[in-house]
């Protein structure tokens, strides 16, 4: 960039000129040999800054040029650097540098390169079924850039995740997939950002899962006691574990059909052991959702009671069943709660 001094006719800005703005025209008016000389004394960020001013520099006349380079004298006598908050011009370093060195000294090529792989390398780290429902939600043709820069062997994985009429569609795409302009690659990967964010908040909460999966091997009154000291702790914590607990006695506020494919699934013998103690409201919807002849042998066999019956083979009794329920609704085959999609402590 070159300062223009042949429009005198042009007024002056009303806006003034920052420090950066003084330096980038003082450094323009030593011209390159002069100017390159002064570099080394700059820091990074100096350069930076003097550069990012001169590209968006106003026409100065030659009067006010003579201003700043009086004021730049004074500073200088007095000891004050007026390039303390600037950066150099961009174009002096271009001069007697060659492109790569010039990225190397502004820090632009470690910051491509970190922004790189914060973006495509970090998918290797990345849960392929995250990859593969983010990819559903996206136009198709994107779908296909991002598929074509994975690695192979991840790339198969998110494939996997795909239906299969998406999967060949994507795939189609990828094939016949041509260049991509820098503007779009840019908003993909921008996207990737986001997807990366939502999986870290994913990560973040590994906590609240793992103890939430240690509740569900505790009795409803333990779990009951340990929610409401957490709670008195951290509100925000107990409300993130909460929805993640599933106890025998939640099966009272299943959905009727989910209830029915879980209690079906599970065997008399198992199930009686669980029901030995249990409210009546409990027995009752246990019992209402089984077959009429299963719900006879397990009526039969409640009559004896608890006696003779340990209270720690009821307790595993009950884990094994909301257990199983976990998994039912972890696999998507039933809902722990109303409004569920299919995850238990997802």
């Amino acid at each position: 960039m070159a300062l223009a001094f042949d429009d005198f006719s042009h007024s002056l800005s009303d806006k003034p000129l920052t420090q950066a703005d003084k330096a980038a025209a003082i450094m323009l008016a030593m011209g390159k040999e002069t100017a390159g000389r002064l570099l080394k004394y700059f820091t990074q960020s100096e350069l930076q800054t003097i550069i990012a001013s001169a590209q968006k520099l106003r026409t100065i006349p030659p009067h006010e040029l003579d201003h700043l380079v009086a004021e730049f004298e004074a500073l200088f006598t007095a000891g004050a650097g007026l390039m303390d908050n600037a950066k150099v011009i961009e174009s002096i370093l271009e001069d007697g540098l060659t492109p790569d060195e010039v990225d190397e000294l502004l820090g632009r090529r470690a910051a491509f390169q970190a922004y790189q792989a914060s973006v495509w390398e970090r998918l290797k780290d990345a849960d392929p079924r995250a990859i593969g429902r983010m990819l559903l939600r996206e136009h198709p043709q994107t779908a296909a850039y991002i598929l074509s820069m994975l690695p192979s062997s991840f790339g198969a994985k998110v494939l996997m995740e795909l239906s299969e009429s998406r999967r060949a569609d994507i795939m189609h795409r990828a094939i016949n997939l041509k260049g991509v302009s820098p503007k779009a690659a840019l908003i993909v990967e921008k996207r990737l950002d986001q997807l990366f964010a939502e999986i870290d908040v994913e990560r973040n909460s590994a906590g609240s899962r793992k103890v939430a999966e240690m509740m569900n091997e505790l009795d409803k009154e333990v779990v009951d006691t340990l929610l409401q000291s957490l709670e008195i702790i951290n509100k925000d914590a107990a409300e993130r574990v909460r929805p993640q607990i599933f106890l025998f006695d939640d099966i009272l506020i299943m959905p009727q059909r989910s209830r029915s494919l879980l209690l079906n699934d599970i065997s008399s013998d198992i199930l009686t052991l669980a029901l030995r103690g249990a409210s009546s409201a409990l027995k009752e919807c246990v019992l209402s959702s089984i077959s009429p002849r299963t719900r006879r042998m397990v009526e039969s066999e409640l009559q004896s009671g608890v006696i003779g019956f340990k209270p720690r083979d009821i307790a595993v009794a009950r884990r094994s069943v909301a257990q199983e329920a976990i998994r039912m609704a972890a696999s998507g085959q039933i809902q722990l709660k109303e409004g569920d999609e299919g995850s238990a402590a997802a």
